[in-house]
């Protein structure tokens, strides 16, 4: 089984104070532990980058780069990919989901991936299921 991760789960792995931290550990533990295959994409690990770096500082990063991210495939959105997904999301109206979920869900889709490890109630509006 595939499993898309988010930014939500990454950042709740990593920030010990946040609400999901011991909820996303397990979860983390069970799937790396059950060999299934991890994807994400730039995006997300770009979004997770900031919110490590402001948050949490360098040290977390670094800890984020060197033992988490490379558990997973990641796929690198083209200009293609960026400009489909942003048209959408500006001719969707929906102001709550962001480019880098649009961009994640059509990633999800186009390689067939149903479930995503996240703490963001849009992935389960879009029909995946969630594993938190």
């Amino acid at each position: 089984m595939s499993c898309f991760v988010d930014t939500s789960a990454f950042y709740a792995l990593m920030d010990a104070s946040d609400q999901d931290h011991a909820r996303g550990k397990a979860r983390w533990a069970g799937l790396v532990n059950h060999d299934e295959v991890l994807v994400t994409t730039n995006y997300v690990l770009l979004e997770t980058a900031a919110l490590l770096q402001g948050r949490l500082g360098l040290e977390a990063l670094r800890v984020f780069q060197d033992d988490i991210a490379g558990l997973c495939s990641v796929t690198w959105v083209d200009e293609e990919l960026h400009r489909s997904c942003l048209l959408g999301l500006l001719l969707s109206g929906n102001r709550k989901i962001s480019l880098v979920d649009a961009v994640s869900f059509q990633v999800m889709r186009g390689a067939g991936v149903e479930t995503a490890f996240c703490f963001d109630s849009h992935f389960r509006k879009q029909g995946f299921t969630i594993l938190s």
